[in-house]
């Protein structure tokens, strides 16, 4: 297996810099996520680890080797791209040899690798169909087992589930993940989708700007965001500006436009000095209808009153105007007669402490 080294790697396009100084260090088998918005630099990136583009300045390792300025050939990194690419000529066996006959691998060898890799993909029974008489997620599987049988040094994959319908996507997702898993291969794998990646990655790094401005794994990014710009790209959040005021039992206090808000005290932010401004992130599913009554000891209270509401099947979404402060919240079970004015609580542990 292969561990895969990015230092200070940069590539510019003429005047634009698509990536901007990554230094990156994924481990041997690992899914590894690049997932940022339009324009990030995260497919220049995994382009850069395939050959099919010359760093500016860095260096590329896979383990100890440099491969910076190996030809593409030659570092045996296999892309997957969004369209699958198979002859339409040749059945899923056929297109799934087709690497290894390239390369002059031993018929028997071939016969070998061919069968095993068709059983990880679950793709036995249909081994003698042609692509046109399989659905988009056959195809996909068929693109994997053609990549994987070949057995590269890394697997990389951008936007593979992007031709795909909603219901097929989800369902494909943890089938990538068992197959990329299965295969011992370590993976890169590109999207712009967040549950995509919150869903299957083992770590993924969050571009801006061809920076790297965040890695961690799913939980740390989703809980533990580093800025605004990671709290709102990955998932939904309601960001709110404030000003210190104080601290009390482990708890900062921040004056916001929708009232005083009590926040977990954890990092520098949280420990800044009085009158200095921060972001709130809150959730929207860690928001939640108060009950009658006063709030429950230590927990934050708005009311606000109703401006938009949406059906979503297993839940219902809110926006609510708290003194001006457009506040969300997602409920379930879905609360389909939602009242003029709400009054909604959340768990100072819940609101985590922001920078611009």
């Amino acid at each position: 297996m292969t561990a895969v080294r990015f230092e200070h790697v940069s590539k510019s396009f003429g005047a634009t810099k698509a990536v901007d100084d990554v230094s990156l260090a994924i481990q041997a088998g690992e899914m590894f996520f690049l997932l940022g918005p339009s324009g990030c630099g995260k497919s220049t990136l995994l382009r850069l680890i395939a050959g099919l583009h010359e760093p500016t300045s860095g260096r590329i390792f896979f383990n100890d080797r440099d491969v910076t300025p190996l030809r593409t050939e030659q570092r045996n990194a296999v892309m997957c791209f969004q369209s699958y690419a198979l002859w339409p000529h040749m059945t899923v066996r056929e297109n799934v040899r087709f690497g290894l006959a390239v390369r002059r691998v031993p018929k028997d060898d071939q016969k070998r690798r061919v069968e095993s890799v068709l059983r990880l993909v679950d793709m036995e029974r249909l081994a003698e169909r042609k692509p046109n008489e399989l659905s988009g997620g056959q195809q996909q599987r068929v693109a994997l087992a053609r990549a994987i049988v070949v057995e590269p040094d890394c697997l990389l994959l951008d936007e593979p589930l992007s031709n795909l319908d909603a219901k097929l996507r989800q369902g494909m997702r943890s089938e990538i993940r068992r197959i990329c898993k299965g295969s011992g291969l370590t993976t890169f794998y590109v999207t712009h989708d967040q549950k995509e990646a919150l869903s299957i990655a083992d770590r993924i790094a969050v571009m801006k700007d061809g920076k790297v401005v965040q890695v961690g794994t799913p939980d740390e990014l989703y809980n533990h965001p580093a800025s605004s710009f990671v709290a709102d790209f990955i998932g939904q959040t309601n960001l709110v500006r404030g000003t210190v005021t104080g601290r009390q039992d482990g708890r900062v206090a921040v004056r916001t436009a929708a009232g005083l808000i009590h926040a977990r005290t954890n990092g520098k932010l949280s420990d800044s000095p009085t009158g200095v401004d921060v972001v709130l992130s809150i959730r929207p599913e860690q928001i939640r209808v108060a009950r009658g009554g006063a709030a429950a000891p230590g927990q934050n209270r708005v009311t606000g009153r109703a401006i938009e509401t949406a059906f979503l099947g297993d839940a219902s979404e809110h926006v609510l105007d708290v003194a001006g402060q457009r506040l969300r919240m997602i409920r379930t079970p879905p609360l389909l007669d939602a009242p003029a004015e709400m009054a909604l609580e959340f768990d100072p542990e819940d609101v985590v402490v922001l920078g611009e």
